[in-house]
């Protein structure tokens, strides 16, 4: 039986404050729809282009959120995160408005484009081998050696209430249009996008299903839905979305998914990599492959649509221009 929102980690109520907060700052992001995709798709779909925000993703949201609860006493030691690269310029984009330092742990083969422009937003950048070395632990060091106070990129109430004003601009909108949103797909690392995202819908729009969106066989999420348990995934190995490959769900986003979602969506690389070249030529986007996951799904017939209102976030468009180009050119 569903608990009631109010027992759970963040309500609409979070979100909403969130909203306040981050309304000088961030960028409210248009709806948009595309006869092409309708057409497609054979559903009304409408897409969230979270690329047009602020630092090019959703994650300055919930990183301005949380900087912004700091109080002033403690922004002295800076702030420190780790990240493959879209919560790292959140938060180094955030900590410069709030004129904080900002320590980033990356991993070393992240794309170039989101190194460097972590660095241009001022922060120093430390990187480590993805496949040897625990990140958090990294981060956790500098943090306690700092008096810095440490960032996590989904894991937190903060974050996810900011990560949520996604899915509340959302529910403004398709109420202005006079929609109800049937089907809400979110794509899903740690998982605080799409746990936001649900907080905000499931509160004006009860009957929406949401759903998590993850590259095929990252699927900790789906899997750990279906177990009712989180669980991790069982890929070995890479995939061109980056952003997407925590390995196991948080525990608190958890908490909030298990209850709120529907259930998990994947797509395979080549599929992502279709769903890009869509984006760029018939919606004049650019899409990372990880922010383009919830549109392959659907491009892929993975989503049962059913003539319903659909919407998709696009969560992100930081992409290395060699990648975006491979991708583009093949699909």
């Amino acid at each position: 039986m569903t608990k009631p929102a109010s027992i759970l980690p963040v309500s609409s109520a979070d979100v909403d404050a969130a909203a306040r907060v981050l309304a000088p700052f961030a960028v409210r992001t248009p709806l948009l729809s595309s006869p092409a995709l309708d057409r497609r798709v054979g559903s009304r779909v409408f897409l969230k282009p979270e690329m047009l925000q602020r630092t090019g993703s959703f994650k300055f949201r919930g990183a301005f959120n949380k900087l912004s609860s700091i109080p002033e006493a403690d922004r002295g030691g800076g702030v420190v995160a780790f990240s493959s690269g879209n919560h790292a310029q959140g938060v180094a984009a955030a900590a410069q408005i709030l004129n904080m330092q900002a320590t980033i742990v990356m991993p070393a083969d992240a794309p170039l484009s989101k190194r460097e422009r972590t660095k241009a937003y001022g922060a120093e950048v430390v990187l480590y081998d993805r496949d040897r070395e625990d990140r958090e632990a990294i981060a956790r060091d500098i943090a306690a050696k700092r008096g810095a106070t440490l960032v996590p990129p989904y894991d937190d109430p903060l974050v996810i209430a900011g990560q949520g004003t996604v899915g509340r601009e959302i529910a403004e909108d398709m109420a202005a249009l006079g929609v109800s949103p049937d089907i809400v797909v979110a794509p899903a690392s740690g998982g605080g996008l799409v746990a936001g995202v649900a907080t905000a819908i499931k509160a004006r729009f009860s009957k929406a299903m949401v759903m998590s969106a993850e590259p095929e066989a990252f699927d900790d999420h789906a899997r750990s839905l279906r177990a009712g348990k989180r669980e991790n995934h069982r890929a070995e190995g890479r995939t061109i979305c980056d952003a997407l490959m925590a390995s196991i769900p948080g525990e608190i986003t958890f908490a909030i998914n298990s209850r709120l979602l529907a259930g998990g969506v994947v797509a395979s690389d080549a599929e992502v990599g279709t769903a890009v070249g869509f984006a760029f030529r018939e919606l004049k986007l650019v899409a990372e492959p990880g922010g383009a996951v919830g549109l392959a799904a659907l491009l892929a017939g993975h989503i049962v649509t059913d003539n319903k209102n659909v919407v998709v976030v696009l969560s992100g468009g930081n992409t290395d221009a060699e990648m975006f180009t491979r991708l583009i050119s093949s699909s």
